[in-house]
């Protein structure tokens, strides 16, 4: 596969790691803690705080999508560092990554470690790749 803009690639360099350390921020804090730095997620959830009780479908879908979200940067900015290695080696790193967050969340106290997180998680990964997949077949080259 064609090699990255230097630009575009050197600026997914930088990102991946802030974004990574935001998400192990996010799924490795205390689940208060979390609450409070995750701004207009954290709106969301306090307001639909009784959508819990009152309709668990609804939250578990909504919390599914949330996870999806979280990892399509990671889909995005893998393949753009990296200089677009194999889509089946950024997705097993997708994988693997959340994989090893849910297996250390079983030993924190206020976290839970699910199947779904990791479907939805990789979900997200596939979703990122397929997002620049598309951007690169469509166009969205530098134009010289």
């Amino acid at each position: 596969m064609r090699a990255a803009n230097p630009r575009l690639a050197l600026a997914a360099r930088i990102l991946l790691p802030v974004y990574l350390a935001v998400v192990f921020y996010i799924v490795f804090s205390p689940a208060d803690d979390t609450t409070q730095a995750t701004g207009p997620f954290a709106w969301v959830f306090n307001n639909l705080d009784d959508l819990r009780d009152s309709d668990p479908w609804a939250y578990g879908t909504l919390e599914f999508t949330a996870n999806i979200a979280m990892f399509v940067p990671f889909g995005v900015l893998v393949p753009l560092a990296f200089g677009r290695p194999p889509w089946w080696i950024i997705l097993a790193l997708g994988f693997a990554t959340t994989l090893t967050i849910e297996l250390v969340q079983q030993s924190l106290p206020s976290r839970y470690s699910t199947v779904s997180d990791v479907v939805a998680n990789t979900l997200g990964t596939a979703i990122g790749l397929l997002l620049v997949h598309w951007a690169a077949r469509h166009g969205l080259r530098r134009r010289g």
